[in-house]
């Protein structure tokens, strides 16, 4: 059964990764999720930049509205994961490539 349960997964990462441009993962994404889920997902995301910033999280909690509680669990993902890493790094790294062409 858990192994079921983990193909139906990654059935959704694989729906999101096929998915070809920004507004097709929003207008997917506006269906899937409610506003609340919307919502803590980009405040999370905008978190895990600012922390990777160097941002304060005081000063991340006056700009965002987001609790020093998930800043500081944002944070330690961040540290500790894959995911928010990979992505920001990758940010960087394009950033970097699209400037200096």
């Amino acid at each position: 059964m858990a192994k079921n349960k983990l193909n139906k997964e990654l059935d959704i990462y694989a729906t999101l990764a096929g998915l070809k441009s920004a507004v097709d993962v929003q207008e997917f994404l506006v269906d899937l999720c409610t506003p609340s889920e919307l919502r803590a997902l980009s405040e999370r995301w905008r978190v895990a930049q600012l922390v990777n910033k160097g941002t304060s999280y005081r000063q991340i909690n006056e700009e965002t509205g987001v609790s020093t509680t998930t800043v500081t669990r944002v944070a330690r993902i961040l540290e500790d994961g894959v995911g928010y890493r990979k992505i920001l790094d990758g940010m960087t790294k394009n950033t970097v490539e699209r400037v200096s062409k």
